[in-house]
Protein backbone atom coordinates (compact mmCIF):
# COMPACT_ATOMS: atom_id res chain seq x y z
CA UNK A 1 0.00 0.00 0.00
CA UNK A 2 1.16 3.07 -1.14
CA UNK A 3 1.73 6.44 0.96
CA UNK A 4 1.31 9.32 -0.69
CA UNK A 5 2.75 12.87 0.11
CA UNK A 6 2.78 16.28 -1.27
CA UNK A 7 4.87 19.37 -0.31
CA UNK A 8 3.90 22.61 1.72
CA UNK A 9 6.20 25.46 1.90
CA UNK A 10 6.08 27.11 5.34
CA UNK A 11 8.21 29.48 7.44
CA UNK A 12 7.69 32.21 10.52
CA UNK A 13 8.09 35.51 11.43
CA UNK A 14 7.46 39.10 10.62
CA UNK A 15 10.34 41.69 11.09
CA UNK A 16 9.78 45.09 13.58
CA UNK A 17 9.43 46.86 10.42
CA UNK A 18 6.54 45.22 7.89
CA UNK A 19 8.09 45.79 4.71
CA UNK A 20 5.63 44.95 1.68
CA UNK A 21 8.05 42.23 1.06
CA UNK A 22 7.65 41.13 4.41
CA UNK A 23 3.37 41.05 4.18
CA UNK A 24 3.96 38.87 0.39
CA UNK A 25 6.26 36.11 2.43
CA UNK A 26 3.23 36.04 5.05
CA UNK A 27 0.72 35.51 2.41
CA UNK A 28 2.77 33.37 0.48
CA UNK A 29 3.83 31.16 3.15
CA UNK A 30 7.25 31.30 3.21
CA UNK A 31 10.05 32.74 5.39
CA UNK A 32 10.54 36.33 5.05
CA UNK A 33 13.61 38.02 4.70
CA UNK A 34 14.39 40.75 7.46
CA UNK A 35 13.61 44.50 6.90
CA UNK A 36 15.75 46.02 3.97
CA UNK A 37 17.71 42.51 3.60
CA UNK A 38 17.64 42.77 -0.10
CA UNK A 39 18.94 46.51 -0.35
CA UNK A 40 21.44 45.40 2.35
CA UNK A 41 22.57 42.26 0.58
CA UNK A 42 21.97 40.35 3.63
CA UNK A 43 21.24 36.68 2.95
CA UNK A 44 17.51 35.52 3.02
CA UNK A 45 16.24 32.87 5.63
CA UNK A 46 15.97 29.88 3.32
CA UNK A 47 12.60 28.52 2.17
CA UNK A 48 11.46 26.10 4.44
CA UNK A 49 9.57 22.37 3.85
CA UNK A 50 6.67 21.04 6.02
CA UNK A 51 6.10 17.44 4.17
CA UNK A 52 2.03 16.84 3.64
CA UNK A 53 1.71 13.10 4.31
CA UNK A 54 -1.63 10.94 3.05
CA UNK A 55 -2.28 7.69 3.70
CA UNK A 56 -3.51 5.84 0.14
CA UNK A 57 -7.34 5.59 0.31
CA UNK A 58 -8.85 2.33 1.73
CA UNK A 59 -9.88 -0.01 -0.73
CA UNK A 60 -13.16 -1.11 1.64
CA UNK A 61 -15.76 1.00 3.60
CA UNK A 62 -13.65 1.63 6.22
CA UNK A 63 -12.06 4.75 6.21
CA UNK A 64 -8.36 4.63 7.81
CA UNK A 65 -6.08 7.29 9.30
CA UNK A 66 -2.93 7.02 10.93
CA UNK A 67 -2.34 8.32 14.79
CA UNK A 68 1.11 9.55 14.81
CA UNK A 69 2.69 11.23 18.52
CA UNK A 70 5.75 13.17 19.02
CA UNK A 71 7.10 12.59 22.33
CA UNK A 72 9.38 15.07 22.25
CA UNK A 73 10.70 15.85 26.23
CA UNK A 74 9.09 16.12 29.49
CA UNK A 75 6.65 12.98 30.38
CA UNK A 76 3.79 10.88 29.07
CA UNK A 77 0.54 11.30 29.12
CA UNK A 78 -1.64 8.84 31.03
CA UNK A 79 -4.73 9.67 29.07
CA UNK A 80 -3.09 9.12 25.53
CA UNK A 81 -1.45 6.26 26.39
CA UNK A 82 -3.77 3.95 28.70
CA UNK A 83 -6.59 4.82 25.66
CA UNK A 84 -4.26 3.83 23.17
CA UNK A 85 -4.04 0.40 25.11
CA UNK A 86 -7.18 0.00 26.36
CA UNK A 87 -8.94 0.27 22.62
CA UNK A 88 -6.20 -1.54 21.11
CA UNK A 89 -5.36 1.56 18.76
CA UNK A 90 -2.34 0.92 16.72
CA UNK A 91 -0.48 4.38 16.45
CA UNK A 92 3.14 5.57 15.83
CA UNK A 93 5.14 7.29 18.24
CA UNK A 94 8.16 9.71 17.36
CA UNK A 95 10.56 10.07 20.36
CA UNK A 96 13.89 11.94 20.76
CA UNK A 97 16.37 10.37 22.77
CA UNK A 98 16.00 13.16 26.05
CA UNK A 99 12.07 11.82 26.19
CA UNK A 100 13.36 7.64 26.20
CA UNK A 101 16.30 8.65 28.97
CA UNK A 102 13.30 10.72 30.95
CA UNK A 103 10.29 8.04 30.48
CA UNK A 104 11.91 4.19 30.56
CA UNK A 105 9.10 2.59 31.87
CA UNK A 106 6.43 4.72 29.22
CA UNK A 107 8.73 3.20 26.31
CA UNK A 108 9.42 -0.43 28.10
CA UNK A 109 5.43 -0.42 28.08
CA UNK A 110 4.84 0.64 24.24
CA UNK A 111 7.72 -2.01 23.26
CA UNK A 112 5.38 -4.58 25.57
CA UNK A 113 2.48 -3.75 22.81
CA UNK A 114 4.73 -4.04 19.88
CA UNK A 115 1.59 -4.93 17.76
CA UNK A 116 -0.18 -1.45 18.84
CA UNK A 117 3.07 1.07 19.13
CA UNK A 118 5.71 1.72 16.40
CA UNK A 119 8.22 3.48 17.42
CA UNK A 120 10.33 6.21 15.18
CA UNK A 121 13.15 8.40 15.53
CA UNK A 122 12.20 12.36 16.63
CA UNK A 123 15.74 13.08 17.44
CA UNK A 124 18.25 12.61 19.45
CA UNK A 125 17.76 16.58 21.54
CA UNK A 126 14.59 18.08 19.74
CA UNK A 127 16.74 20.28 17.41
CA UNK A 128 14.91 21.26 13.76
CA UNK A 129 16.83 19.26 11.41
CA UNK A 130 17.62 22.19 9.15
CA UNK A 131 21.08 22.72 7.64
CA UNK A 132 21.54 26.55 8.10
CA UNK A 133 22.10 28.56 11.22
CA UNK A 134 18.40 30.05 12.72
CA UNK A 135 15.76 29.58 14.45
CA UNK A 136 12.09 28.06 14.14
CA UNK A 137 9.49 29.08 16.71
CA UNK A 138 12.05 30.12 18.88
CA UNK A 139 14.29 26.85 18.83
CA UNK A 140 17.58 26.98 17.34
CA UNK A 141 18.50 24.19 14.38
CA UNK A 142 20.86 22.01 14.11
CA UNK A 143 22.35 24.83 11.98
CA UNK A 144 24.99 22.32 9.84
CA UNK A 145 24.71 18.99 7.60
CA UNK A 146 27.21 17.31 9.91
CA UNK A 147 24.52 18.57 13.12
CA UNK A 148 21.44 17.39 11.05
CA UNK A 149 22.87 14.14 10.62
CA UNK A 150 24.09 13.81 14.41
CA UNK A 151 20.45 14.73 15.46
CA UNK A 152 19.38 12.26 13.83
CA UNK A 153 21.40 9.06 14.29
CA UNK A 154 21.80 10.11 17.50
CA UNK A 155 17.97 9.56 18.33
CA UNK A 156 18.10 6.05 15.76
CA UNK A 157 21.15 5.15 18.50
CA UNK A 158 19.18 5.52 21.60
CA UNK A 159 15.81 3.73 20.13
CA UNK A 160 17.90 0.48 19.53
CA UNK A 161 19.64 0.95 22.71
CA UNK A 162 15.90 1.04 24.47
CA UNK A 163 15.20 -2.28 22.47
CA UNK A 164 13.08 -1.33 19.60
CA UNK A 165 13.89 -1.97 16.24
CA UNK A 166 15.72 0.33 14.07
CA UNK A 167 13.31 3.33 12.83
CA UNK A 168 12.30 3.71 9.50
CA UNK A 169 11.01 7.43 9.27
CA UNK A 170 12.34 10.72 10.97
CA UNK A 171 10.19 13.45 11.52
CA UNK A 172 12.68 16.80 13.06
CA UNK A 173 11.47 19.02 15.92
CA UNK A 174 8.90 21.54 14.19
CA UNK A 175 8.41 19.37 11.14
CA UNK A 176 9.88 21.72 9.01
CA UNK A 177 13.28 21.15 6.80
CA UNK A 178 15.50 22.94 4.20
CA UNK A 179 15.44 21.04 0.90
CA UNK A 180 18.86 19.77 1.40
CA UNK A 181 18.14 18.36 4.98
CA UNK A 182 15.64 16.41 3.50
CA UNK A 183 17.76 15.08 0.85
CA UNK A 184 20.72 14.20 3.09
CA UNK A 185 17.92 12.53 5.70
CA UNK A 186 16.38 10.51 3.12
CA UNK A 187 20.68 9.75 2.25
CA UNK A 188 20.54 8.28 5.59
CA UNK A 189 17.89 5.55 4.65
CA UNK A 190 14.94 7.56 6.66
CA UNK A 191 11.38 8.70 5.42
CA UNK A 192 10.32 11.91 6.42
CA UNK A 193 7.09 11.61 8.00
CA UNK A 194 4.87 14.77 7.14
CA UNK A 195 0.83 14.60 8.27
CA UNK A 196 -1.98 15.93 7.04
CA UNK A 197 -4.05 17.33 10.33
CA UNK A 198 -2.81 18.95 12.98
CA UNK A 199 -4.33 17.74 15.63
CA UNK A 200 -3.21 19.55 18.55
CA UNK A 201 -1.25 22.83 17.35
CA UNK A 202 1.90 21.84 19.30
CA UNK A 203 -0.06 20.14 22.50
CA UNK A 204 -1.02 24.12 22.92
CA UNK A 205 -4.78 24.25 21.75
CA UNK A 206 -7.77 23.66 23.97
CA UNK A 207 -9.45 20.34 24.28
CA UNK A 208 -12.63 21.60 22.55
CA UNK A 209 -9.86 22.74 19.61
CA UNK A 210 -8.31 19.33 19.46
CA UNK A 211 -11.62 17.98 19.08
CA UNK A 212 -12.48 20.05 16.23
CA UNK A 213 -9.38 19.24 14.60
CA UNK A 214 -9.72 15.16 14.89
CA UNK A 215 -13.36 15.62 13.62
CA UNK A 216 -11.75 16.73 10.29
CA UNK A 217 -10.34 13.81 9.57
CA UNK A 218 -10.88 11.53 6.44
CA UNK A 219 -9.95 8.58 4.73
CA UNK A 220 -6.42 8.58 4.56
CA UNK A 221 -4.86 11.63 6.75
CA UNK A 222 -2.21 11.16 9.05
CA UNK A 223 -2.77 13.25 12.45
CA UNK A 224 0.12 14.66 14.45
CA UNK A 225 -0.26 15.36 17.86
CA UNK A 226 1.93 15.13 21.42
CA UNK A 227 2.11 12.67 24.15
CA UNK A 228 4.71 14.28 26.37
CA UNK A 229 2.37 17.17 27.87
CA UNK A 230 -0.04 15.45 30.72
CA UNK A 231 -0.47 18.51 32.12
CA UNK A 232 -1.60 20.35 28.80
CA UNK A 233 -5.78 20.48 28.17
CA UNK A 234 -4.95 19.35 24.69
CA UNK A 235 -4.56 15.50 26.37
CA UNK A 236 -7.97 15.39 26.87
CA UNK A 237 -9.25 16.94 23.23
CA UNK A 238 -6.87 13.97 21.60
CA UNK A 239 -8.88 11.47 23.87
CA UNK A 240 -11.81 12.39 23.07
CA UNK A 241 -10.74 13.32 19.28
CA UNK A 242 -10.18 9.08 18.70
CA UNK A 243 -12.81 7.97 20.58
CA UNK A 244 -15.19 10.17 17.68
CA UNK A 245 -13.41 8.86 15.10
CA UNK A 246 -13.70 5.14 16.67
CA UNK A 247 -17.23 5.44 17.06
CA UNK A 248 -17.71 6.55 13.64
CA UNK A 249 -16.29 3.60 12.09
CA UNK A 250 -12.19 4.54 11.50
CA UNK A 251 -9.81 2.47 11.51
CA UNK A 252 -6.24 2.95 12.88
CA UNK A 253 -2.99 1.93 11.23
CA UNK A 254 1.00 2.32 12.37
CA UNK A 255 3.18 4.37 9.14
CA UNK A 256 5.26 0.93 8.19
CA UNK A 257 1.74 -0.93 7.81
CA UNK A 258 0.95 2.00 4.80
CA UNK A 259 4.75 2.05 4.06
CA UNK A 260 6.00 -1.32 3.11
CA UNK A 261 5.77 -0.83 -0.87
CA UNK A 262 9.49 -0.23 -1.62
CA UNK A 263 7.86 2.32 -4.57
CA UNK A 264 6.47 4.37 -1.69
CA UNK A 265 8.53 7.86 -1.03
CA UNK A 266 7.90 10.06 1.87
CA UNK A 267 8.10 13.14 -0.19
Amino acid sequence: MLVQTKTNRGGMGLSAIVTASTLLAVVLGVSAPAAGAAASGVRHEPRLLEPKLTLEASLDHFPTVALTFDACMGKVDERILSLLIDHHIPSTVFVTARWIKRNPDALALMLANAELFEIEDHGENHVPAIDRPMTVFGIAAAGSSEAVAAEVEGGAAAILAAGAEHPLWFRGATAKYTKSAVTEIEGLGYRIAGYSINGDGGSLLGARAVERQYARAKDGDVIISHINQPSHQAGEGVVKGILDLESRGFRFVRLKDRAEDPTARSF
